[in-house]
């Protein structure tokens, strides 16, 4: 029998064992790191005839990451001028030991992944209004540290493997923030761009970037009480991501919610915010892969934890500090983990409120 027609049998009889199997096919979470996570989690059902081994191929990631926008300082400025706002963003989650995926060709098991971010983001909002809103446009770059390590199964045994990297992440353009005011309600609207100008190697475990286009169209309500102190937001979107040229994955689209209660206390000259924070995220597409072993795949996540800030008014410039923790509770088909978000927001005033 010649090579051709060995493959072709063996390919019929895995397809018979599949067919008569209870499989259960898992794929890449389109956040990750959203950073969804800077670790490509794959599709994988392995199954073995002989020396054969069935597998799917690399899983991608995403660029929603739960807290990115969540609460009041959140929402598209009103108030013409510049906005400064570096954030830091910790994620520490691990994949059970039970779920076997793919991460960059490698078949891997009981995945710890570390995720450091710094993201430093600029801001504008012109006079004008388009619309009857504000609009606001300016850039959010990145720098990311990534720690891997996860068990590697062979033909030689099994072991654990590490992989680190750091370096510049990848940018997230903003063409677009639009506010439109009514009394205590603010309505919004963002378009950010994500584009893939981090470091990103095929074959390794841990990477800063992600290599492919991604945008997220999003909407927000938002409410907030000066005289009671009281304000609540919440935020929906689509994460609708582009295909990896280098591995011809393109991860399913991302809904996700974001939203937030919070109690406004006079302390000195600003106020201290307390609250919770709360995400809900939920793929409603497939992801796609030319490979011909692969089951549709879809995460779900969300989580609910709390938050504390401090509001300080100085005329037309504001400066508000944030904290915010984000426990995952409840998922599927990715890892479980915490998010810590801390982000500092210094508003240049030069202008009127709309």
């Amino acid at each position: 029998m010649d090579l051709a027609s060995t493959l072709k049998h063996e390919i019929q009889e895995v397809k018979k064992i599949l067919e008569g199997a209870n499989v259960v096919f898992l794929g890449n979470f389109s956040q990750v790191a959203g950073i969804r996570l800077p670790v490509a989690f794959a599709a994988i059902i392995l199954t073995t005839l002989g020396s054969v081994s069935a597998k799917a191929t690399e899983g991608g990631i995403g660029y929603y990451v739960p807290g990115t926008v969540a609460t009041l300082i959140d929402r598209a400025p009103v108030q013409t001028g510049w906005v400064f706002e570096p954030m830091l963003m910790s994620y520490s989650g691990e994949l059970s030991t039970d779920v076997s995926v793919e991460v960059a060709g490698l078949i891997t098991a009981g995945i710890d992944v570390d995720i450091n971010a710094f993201v430093p983001g600029a801001l504008y909002t012109f006079e004008n209004t388009v619309l009857g809103a504000k609009y606001t446009a300016g850039l959010y770059g990145s720098w990311v540290d990534v720690d891997v390590t996860a068990r590697l199964d062979s033909s030689l045994g099994s072991f654990r493997r590490n992989d680190s990297a750091s370096g510049l992440g990848d940018t997230t353009l903003m063409p677009l923030m639009m506010a439109w005011v009514d009394g205590n309600w603010q309505y919004n609207a963002l378009l950010p761009v994500h584009a893939p100008t981090g470091d990103y190697k095929l074959g390794r475990l841990a990477n800063p970037g992600l290599n492919y286009w991604a945008v997220d169209p999003t909407v927000g309500i938002s409410y907030a009480n000066m005289e009671t102190g009281f304000n609540a937001t919440l935020f929906t979107g689509l994460m609708m991501n582009e295909e990896n040229s280098d591995t011809d994955y393109r991860s399913g689209r991302l809904l996700h919610f974001d939203g937030s209660l919070q109690q406004m206390m006079k302390a000195g000259d600003g106020f201290v915010t307390v609250g919770v924070n709360a995400f809900l995220l939920n793929q409603i597409g497939d992801d796609r892969n030319q490979r011909p072993v692969v089951g549709a795949f879809r995460t779900k996540s969300a989580g609910i934890g709390p938050t504390v800030g401090y509001m300080l008014p100085m005329g037309k410039d504001n400066i508000v500090m944030e904290f915010r923790w984000l426990p995952q509770l409840d998922t599927k088909n990715t890892t479980e983990g915490d998010y810590f978000w801390f982000k500092f927001v210094y508003q240049l005033g030069t202008g009127k409120q709309k």
